[in-house]
């Protein structure tokens, strides 16, 4: 026992020490990626070349976006919120997200320790099919790092109502739920085309699953329900969005072509740009449910169900660019702490192995981190 201890305590300290040695790393790469492309057309009115220098302003151009390039109404506001506030407060901000976004996905898992928090920080860089374009990238991060907290906050309140409730309980209620539930589901299905509809399919899920149980359905599960479906659909049927699709589609292909393309990218995305994170999922299926027996349980069952609908959603996408797969990526990192929660509760012993095999997802994103930078500074040729 003596011995575990001493183990626990040295993780904890390495977890926390890597933790502030990547937040060091991730702002200084931040410094680096200017803001670039999208960036610099959402700086302006996007409708003329004027700059912007307001909230009105913001709004103003989110509705001529909206008509005339695209939905993401909400990421795209995000996004200039933060060039308005100028490139190192926009930094700062970024790698506030990603500790946010890592705190957010322990909750969603209910492994809210350290190591845990710090092993979510470190797949979500690691395992990242894009690192560069979906978190260091201003108009990136507004899409998928800023998105996918809201997206797992809201996850969270439906998990926590199922059946194995783990350290997630649904004895208490969120204070406030049914007020905040509200725009909380509106930013959710408003975030981006595959997600959106996945979460909500998420939510009705639980929502149905209680009813098969005869359980009563709380007003906010409702709400939160029905206002993710309202997200979504102002998010899809934006008239913007096909005016862009008329420009970038592939419609100039015949229908057979254009199912062989989908279907490529479909498979790209799955050996490709996801292989890292199924890799270390199945590594922890393995341990946990072949060797030890351990029940995947409800809610990583939904988890799986909702990142499999993310994936195959992008079949109606023409477009499936590598970043895309970023919040599917999220929901597998969950499963995978709880996966690995599971495991040290059952084996305190292999605390220590799935502590190392973490920090070498970690490494792997510092290494990211690290040539870029050192290519930066010109310490790289």
């Amino acid at each position: 026992m003596n011995m575990m201890t001493k183990q626990k305590k040295a993780i904890w300290i390495m977890a926390g020490v890597m933790t502030a040695v990547s937040a060091l790393v991730m702002y200084l790469t931040h410094r680096e990626v200017p803001f670039m492309m999208d960036d610099l057309w959402y700086s302006t009115m996007l409708s003329d070349d004027r700059p912007i220098t307001s909230v009105t302003d913001i709004i103003k151009s989110q509705i001529w976006h909206y008509n005339n390039w695209g939905g993401r109404s909400i990421a795209h506001g995000i996004l200039q919120l933060t060039l308005l506030a100028g490139e190192r407060v926009a930094d700062i901000l970024n790698v506030g997200v990603t500790l946010l976004l890592a705190w957010a996905a322990c909750v969603a898992a209910g492994q809210r320790k350290l190591p845990f928090f710090f092993a979510a920080m470190g797949m979500t860089l690691g395992l990242n099919a894009n690192w560069k374009m979906s978190m260091f990238w201003q108009a990136g991060a507004a899409n998928y790092l800023y998105i996918t907290v809201f997206i797992l906050l809201y996850v969270f309140c439906y998990l926590r109502e199922l059946p194995d409730a783990g350290e997630i309980s649904g004895e208490k209620p969120l204070p406030g739920i049914t007020f905040w539930m509200v725009p909380l589901g509106i930013l959710t299905g408003w975030s981006n085309e595959n997600m959106g509809p996945a979460v909500w399919m998420l939510s009705l899920l639980v929502v149905l699953d209680n009813l098969k149980k005869k359980k009563r359905i709380a007003l906010w599960m409702l709400l939160g329900n029905l206002s993710c479906l309202f997200g979504s659909i102002m998010l899809i049927v934006a008239p913007g969005n096909f005016v862009r699709s008329g420009q970038v589609g592939d419609s100039q292909y015949g229908l057979l072509w254009r199912c062989y393309l989908r279907m490529y990218a479909e498979s790209k995305a799955l050996l490709e740009y996801l292989f890292p994170v199924l890799l270390v999922l199945g590594l922890v299926l393995i341990v946990g449910s072949c060797a030890l027996k351990i029940s995947l349980g409800r809610r990583n069952a939904v988890l799986l169900f909702t990142a499999l609908m993310s994936w195959g959603a992008m079949v109606l996408s023409p477009h499936y660019p590598d970043r895309a797969a970023f919040g599917t990526m999220i929901l597998l990192i969950c499963v995978i702490l709880s996966m690995a929660g599971k495991i040290v509760k059952e084996r305190q012993e292999l605390s220590w192995p799935l502590f190392c095999a973490a920090a070498l997802v970690w490494l792997r994103g510092m290494y990211f981190c690290g040539e870029f930078l050192g290519v930066s500074w010109g310490w790289i040729k």
